[in-house]
């Protein structure tokens, strides 16, 4: 079970959000909803535990989050709104240093696995700086194919995607949730995903 209570964030003199809590169990997908400037990013880092909440408790299993350390953190998969990927490596390298840095070491067979499902065979050896941005985004949700966590936390994973795209990310989500793994996630794409039960967080 992943648990926010009384969650709050504040940026210099602006309270970003206050009072926020939520309840994830196995197979919950929670949809992270607001504004530009709402404090959407702010929140998903706080729950990946880079950045401290203004108040408020954040827990694992009903233990906080700050005491497990990289207990949590072997149970937690973050992509940023950021591709994240470095120019000159190549989409195949980009993907097992990503997963290594996460403390995951997977194979060439893994990684070339992962991204021809997401659209990529025959461009796992070119430098990520000749990729468009779709294809990019696609080779840091790649990561998604090969790490073992249960919490996933998305910040605006389909951005920049092609509908072909889109609809193999909402198949590998709705996997994952069956699988009894948890999904929080920003888009403002609307998205056809069952899972066990759904959250619509919304924030000023």
């Amino acid at each position: 079970m992943f648990q926010g209570t009384n969650l709050a964030c504040v940026r210099g003199d602006r309270k970003l959000f206050e009072s926020i809590s939520f309840k994830l169990e196995a197979g919950c997908l929670m949809q992270v909803n607001g504004p530009n400037g709402s404090g959407k990013t702010s929140l998903l880092r706080i729950l990946c535990g880079l950045s401290s909440p203004g108040m408020g408790i954040i827990s694992w299993n009903d233990v906080a989050i700050g005491t497990l350390g990289n207990e949590y953190f072997r149970e937690l998969t973050y992509i940023g709104h950021l591709s994240g990927t470095k120019d000159d490596l190549t989409a195949l390298e980009n993907l097992r240093i990503s997963s290594a840095l996460a403390g995951q070491k997977i194979s060439d067979k893994q990684a070339q696995d992962a991204l021809a499902y997401m659209g990529l065979r025959g461009r796992e050896s070119l430098p990520a700086k000749v990729l468009s941005q779709g294809q990019r985004r696609r080779v840091a949700l790649a990561r998604l194919l090969v790490c073992k966590t249960k919490l996933w936390i998305l910040d605006e994973p389909l951005a920049a995607l092609d509908v072909g795209a889109v609809k193999l990310m909402q198949a590998l989500l709705e996997q994952h949730l069956k699988q009894g793994g948890m999904v929080i996630m920003t888009t403002h794409q609307d998205i056809d995903v069952t899972a066990a039960s759904t959250i619509q967080l919304q924030l000023a």
